[in-house]
């Protein structure tokens, strides 16, 4: 009889706990995750995570403030100095990029810059900036007044936010896979002045917090070669003997110069998602701990 009791006891004080869990502590954690993700967030308190990240990967907002500044960087590498640059930034836009190019074979340098009427928007930064937006959708369809009801809805939406800001993430973390034919029809290649040699390809992409310029040297096949020409499939980034044919020609590549500088609102993108996935996660193993204790089944 006492031990029932006490189990009547015990069961009560959990559901109680459970209770103030559903209706108070899960959306403090929305909140904090609004906070950390919007634009606009009042409550953004850490100080290494900035607003410069936030102003990049957010809805714009009435409270966003002016246009984001440009920001310069200068683009290195301790391997070689045959690609040196100037990169400008604004915001997802790469607004302006002077390189300069150190050609191997008779150190001829060639120099050329974006014409002043282009901007290449960088797509993992807009993929990116998505994903995010739709996990604050997410997060803002889950109001203060709303009453969640059971541990299940709640791991439900966890699981839904934290595929976003996986997906965001994964974005900045893993550049995409192309052909160099995919490369060469880019229409990277038609932002310069001058216009780039026939026999030089470039292409910008982001690594983690890094954004990064690949120049590829280009030898002509010629149709009396003796060498077995086999296309190269996609990579990040192409070694050189890569073929590969375009525009009715074939092309080896001769030469690989990989430039890159670091972009501090990426390293701070970053950290925001290993805070919030970590909320997210953190979320979850509190209702899964009830659940292993009495009858609220998540699932």
């Amino acid at each position: 009889m006492a031990t029932a009791m006490a189990s009547a006891a015990e069961r009560a004080v959990l559901e109680e706990e459970f209770k103030w869990l559903l209706q108070e502590e899960v959306h403090a954690v929305l909140k904090q995750l609004q906070d950390i993700l919007k634009v606009d967030a009042p409550a953004l308190t850490m100080s290494s995570l900035g607003q410069e990240a936030s102003h990049r990967f957010a809805l714009p907002t009435s409270g966003s403030g002016g246009a984001i500044q440009q920001e310069n960087f200068v683009l290195s590498t301790s391997g070689t100095d045959q690609v040196k640059g100037v990169l400008t930034l604004q915001g997802d836009a790469l607004c302006q990029a002077d390189i300069n190019l150190k050609m191997p074979r008779n150190n001829q340098l060639l120099h050329f810059a974006f014409r002043e009427d282009k901007q290449w928007k960088l797509q993992q930064v807009q993929d990116a900036r998505n994903h995010v937006n739709q996990a604050i959708y997410l997060l803002m369809n889950r109001d203060a007044k709303y009453q969640f009801k059971t541990g299940s809805e709640v791991l439900k939406l966890m699981d839904a936010v934290m595929l976003q800001l996986s997906r965001a993430r994964n974005r900045l973390t893993t550049p995409a896979i192309l052909t160099l034919p995919e490369i060469a029809s880019s229409g990277l290649t038609k932002m310069f002045t001058p216009a780039l040699p026939p026999d030089v390809l470039v292409n910008f992409y982001i690594n983690l917090n890094k954004l990064c310029l690949t120049v590829y040297q280009l030898h002509v096949l010629q149709p009396s070669t003796t060498k077995n020409f086999k296309p190269a499939g996609g990579s990040i980034l192409h070694n050189p003997g890569a073929m590969f044919e375009f525009g009715n020609q074939r092309y080896e590549v001769s030469h690989v110069h990989k430039v890159e500088c670091v972009v501090p609102w990426l390293n701070d993108a970053l950290v925001f998602f290993t805070v919030s996935l970590q909320l997210c996660q953190q979320l979850k193993d509190k209702i899964s701990v009830f659940s292993s204790y009495w009858n609220y089944r998540p699932y």
